[in-house]
């Protein structure tokens, strides 16, 4: 089922932001890169003072533990006002590197002949802001022809973003005709919230396209890295960001999806969040009489582009190597990576009911400078998001009279 996406039904007051007929505007590929400065409107700013312990136990008569904890990133989403690394037992002074392909920072440790866990401590600062791009799929360009720059998110990896041919065979029956770029990323949407379950239990861990084809489950990596695939056999750049939603939780690492869309650079959506959000508003439809219009302006919120200020990202891309380098290329990094004598150890998730055993664990402690919501558990949210609107609306339409 095709969910058109009308803000006329939230209320009568929003105005339309109907998926129709798409409007042919042709983007110059001169004017297109991938480091394009984001159009997104930021607001509702907090300040976290963050602390993340990651406790690494290597296997016995190991000679070279080697861990890489990313950095994250300053930008319009976010500014890292300070950073502080230290170990335990052993004292350990981190390199800085930066991976050329997407540009991730990492501190980089070697423990040589670790004995018993060994602990890294980061103690920073962060800025994180909301951001609202307000898509409006009538200004979105057609890009015929990409440039060079944004061959790495346009590829089908081995290791992650897949994109064989079953996901075109299954493409030509998600979008059997073409819309626009966001009406048809708006199908592929509504495809996964229909057919992808969210399990922990039964995640790749590793934001694996196929994984989510073949299983229909997994959790947030599975789900966008399949919307990724889906997305780059559409024609448009895609890439999965991986980082930490600043509140507790077992897991920290959250990912969302990235898509460019010319001229509004690249735009964020979290699928899973959103998937998760609307089945919690429908379980408890009876309790509440606004539960159509909460749905309709969750999805609505999600097409139009929105990051909370709850998550602030870490890495961007997949399938890359480290830096320094690692053992092998790595499909993602969610929290940290880990190597014993050149050899991966296993990715933990503590969100798994049934894992008990960890080569490493997180703890973490996010003290925001003021009250803060998750908006994706928190209907109020979406009221805010519906209010916004009508008074932009408003506003809109009062000048056009002017």
């Amino acid at each position: 089922m095709n969910r058109i996406l009308s803000l006329s039904c939230l209320g009568g007051c929003l105005g339309m932001f109907v998926f129709g007929a798409a409007v042919a505007i042709a983007a110059e590929p001169a004017s297109l890169r991938p480091d394009t400065p984001s159009t997104a409107v930021r607001s509702h700013s907090v300040t976290y003072d963050a602390e993340m312990v990651f406790t690494v136990t290597a296997p016995g008569k190991t000679r070279k533990l080697q861990v890489w904890l990313p950095i994250p990133p300053t930008g319009h989403a976010q500014e890292l006002l300070s950073s502080k690394l230290s170990t335990f037992p052993e004292s350990v002074t981190p390199q800085f590197a930066t991976e050329p392909v997407f540009g991730n920072r990492f501190a980089y440790f070697e423990f040589d002949n670790p004995q018993g866990a060994q602990l890294i401590r980061h103690k920073f600062r962060i800025k994180v802001w909301e951001l609202r791009w307000n898509l409006d799929p009538r200004q979105i360009q057609q890009v015929d022809r990409w440039p060079d720059s944004f061959a790495p998110y346009q590829r089908s990896e081995p290791a992650a973003v897949t994109a064989d041919e079953r996901f075109g065979k299954l493409l030509s029956q998600i979008v059997p005709a073409r819309r626009g770029p966001l009406q048809d990323f708006d199908s592929v949407f509504d495809w996964v919230e229909d057919h992808l379950t969210y399990d922990h239990a039964h995640a790749s861990l590793r934001a694996s396209s196929r994984h989510a084809l073949e299983q229909r489950r997994g959790h947030c990596s599975d789900y966008h890295s399949f919307c990724a695939a889906m997305g780059r056999l559409l024609g448009q750049p895609t890439r999965v960001t991986y980082g930490l939603h600043a509140f507790a939780k077992s897991s920290p690492s959250h990912c969302k999806l990235e898509a460019y869309f010319a001229p509004y650079g690249w735009v964020s959506f979290d699928v899973s969040e959103t998937q998760r959000l609307i089945h919690s508003l429908e379980q408890k439809q009876s309790q509440n009489p606004q539960t159509a219009e909460l749905v309709a302006a969750a999805r609505a919120r999600l097409m139009s582009g929105f990051r909370d200020n709850t998550w602030f990202v870490q890495t961007r891309g997949t399938d890359y190597d480290l830096a320094p380098k690692a053992s092998s290329r790595v499909p993602v990094v969610r929290t940290i990576h880990v190597e014993a004598d050149g050899k991966p150890l296993p990715e933990p998730d503590p969100s798994d009911p049934h894992e008990t055993t960890f080569s490493w664990m997180t703890s973490q402690r996010f003290t925001p400078d003021h009250p803060v919501s998750y908006p994706f558990a928190d209907p109020n949210s979406l009221r805010e998001w519906i209010s916004d609107r009508a008074d932009n609306t408003e506003n809109a339409d009062k000048g056009a009279t002017k």
